[in-house]
């Protein structure tokens, strides 16, 4: 898989730097690359206890990325999945730790527990108040004798963080980040494994499965499951996560482990907050990632008054999203002259079986037409045309099957409703201007023509530019010598655009010759696909 680095064993510093080169000079780092690599606030001045937490790269942007006023004091980061040096983590203490000491945040892994553990000692032994707590969230593996510490972690970062920045004694602050300890619990659940810079990716998640409770270096989790959507998904890390924190009360960190896109993040949302468990929530955001792994995680907690506090304080660092308290979403009602008027319902048993046919076509094709369109543009005109027909068969009902005159417009305004993007706004154009030939006596044939000729000039496409109008022309031209010729038209002109190297209207105008060669365009083969549904439709 190729990945945007540079040689592997400069990823990590390489990124730090980045890091720091765009942090308007907040951040700082010690002068200890290769092997130390440890990134600190610019304004501190040890007067106040300092947080010092880190571990393997990868799950950016923890932790350098959280380190500033009200969270981290410093990060010392090793390389990726690896724990950095006893030596790093001592540098780390040193460089930031005055009279009033310093904690260590650690997460659960053998590797931090030690490297962090023997630098603390080491500190103690040169004179500095040092304390570690150790995070163990993660309840995935409940028979586990030490669980790993996963994305709850950032509960401990900002609260203790929070209460460090008021100037609280180490005492007070390592009390606060053992009560998190004690109550935060996390688990994730992804469909894919991470890629590790430089090694193999190690495909063990099956199609239709996704894996619960992995850990955030791709350890394998507790099971994999049957995956069927995002419900079904946060339903099953839902049940897991009440049986360790019962209640509606409590605070949800939504963490994103990597490369799930921030639309499936807003839906994993949604579903979380609709289970009632949560009052607040922290993200969707990448916060504790897992390198490029496609998955989630839910860390929850229930917390006092004094915690809420600590959590809602705002920072300034990009990467914590704040808290936020769960709301019903504000709906408000159209405004005057957008609310679509409703036409009046009539029955035509012959019109609605040709429409049924027509839509079921549509909807079936959807593989083949978005496989079609992701030659030539973003891989959706399938998805656009089965969702517009699936939204139309279920209006059937209401819809004015038996004018011509009414029912045009009304599949014109419905499908500029249903269907995304420019598809949606061209077919409204064109048969809302047939149903205003049809009104003015014109026949179907010429209506249809009339709707053709608007959608011209409005969108300034013609034949031969390489869009379902290369079909759709040819077709109406043939329709007066019967519904066959006319398939047979869209047939061919479809077929054309295949011939067409060089589209002048539509998104395949902004894509490459070489890509466009040998493939039709998408929406003038639906055309072709339609006409042949009608024309079969017919002859029965």
């Amino acid at each position: 898989m190729a990945q945007f680095i540079n040689a592997k064993e400069n990823l990590v510093a390489e990124a730090i730097d980045g890091l720091l080169a765009a942090s308007g000079g907040t951040l700082s780092r010690l002068d200890g690359y290769p092997h130390i690599k440890v990134v600190f606030r610019s304004d501190w001045d040890k007067s106040k206890v300092a947080l010092v937490s880190g571990g393997g790269s990868g799950h950016e942007p923890a932790h350098a990325g959280f380190v500033g006023k009200g969270m981290l004091t410093a990060a010392v980061c090793g390389e990726v999945f690896a724990s950095p040096s006893v030596e790093a983590v001592l540098a780390g203490i040193l460089a930031v730790t005055g009279e009033a000491g310093c904690l260590l945040i650690v997460k659960n892994y053998t590797g931090d527990r030690l490297n962090f553990g023997l630098a603390a000692e080491r500190a103690r032994a040169l004179g500095r108040k040092v304390e570690m707590v150790v995070v163990d969230d993660d309840i995935a593996l409940p028979d586990l004798p030490q669980p790993r510490g996963v994305a709850g972690t950032l509960f401990v970062h900002k609260i203790a963080g929070a209460l460090a920045e008021d100037g609280a004694s180490l005492e007070d602050v390592t009390k606060a980040a053992k009560s998190v300890i004690g109550k935060v619990v996390s688990i994730g659940m992804s469909l894919d494994t991470c890629t590790i810079p430089g090694s193999t990716k190690e495909a063990r998640i099956a199609p239709g499965k996704a894996e619960l409770g992995l850990g955030i270096h791709g350890e394998p989790g507790a099971e994999q499951v049957v995956f069927s959507d995002a419900s079904a998904a946060m339903n099953t890390v839902v049940e897991k996560l009440k049986d360790h924190a019962p209640g509606t009360d409590n605070i949800a960190l939504i963490n994103n482990l990597g490369s799930t896109t921030p639309l499936e993040m807003s839906v994993l949302t949604h579903a979380l907050t609709q289970s009632g468990i949560v009052k607040s929530v922290i993200g969707p955001a990448p916060l504790m990632t897992s390198l490029n792994m496609h998955g989630f995680s839910v860390s929850i907690m229930n917390a006092t008054k004094a915690e809420h506090d600590a959590l809602a304080a705002p920072v300034e660092m990009s990467a914590w999203p704040g808290m936020a308290n769960v709301a019903a979403p504000v709906v408000v009602g159209l405004p005057d002259g957008l609310t679509p008027i409703e036409p009046i319902p009539s029955k035509n048993a012959k019109v609605r079986e040709v429409i049924d046919k027509v839509t079921d076509l549509l909807i079936s094709a959807e593989a083949q037409l978005n496989q079609l369109d992701a030659k030539s543009g973003d891989g959706d005109t399938g998805s656009t045309l089965a969702t517009a027909a699936r939204a139309l068969k279920a209006r059937l009902d209401k819809m004015p099957l038996a004018d011509l005159t009414q029912f045009f417009p009304a599949l014109g305004n419905e499908l500029s409703q249903t269907m995304g993007g420019s598809s949606g706004v061209i077919l409204a154009i064109f048969f809302n201007a047939a149903g205003d030939a049809c009104a003015n006596g014109t026949s179907v044939r010429k209506a249809l023509v009339d709707g053709l000729n608007r959608v011209s000039q409005v969108g300034g496409a013609k034949v031969g530019d390489r869009t379902m109008i290369d079909a759709l022309a040819p077709a109406l031209e043939a329709l007066p010598n019967g519904i066959q010729m006319a398939a047979a038209a869209a047939r061919k002109g479809a077929d054309s655009t295949a011939l067409i190297h060089r589209a002048r209207a539509g998104r395949a105008a902004y894509v490459p010759e070489e890509n466009l060669k040998g493939h039709n365009d998408p929406g003038a083969e639906a055309v072709a696909l339609l006409f042949d549904a009608l024309a079969k439709e017919m002859v029965d």
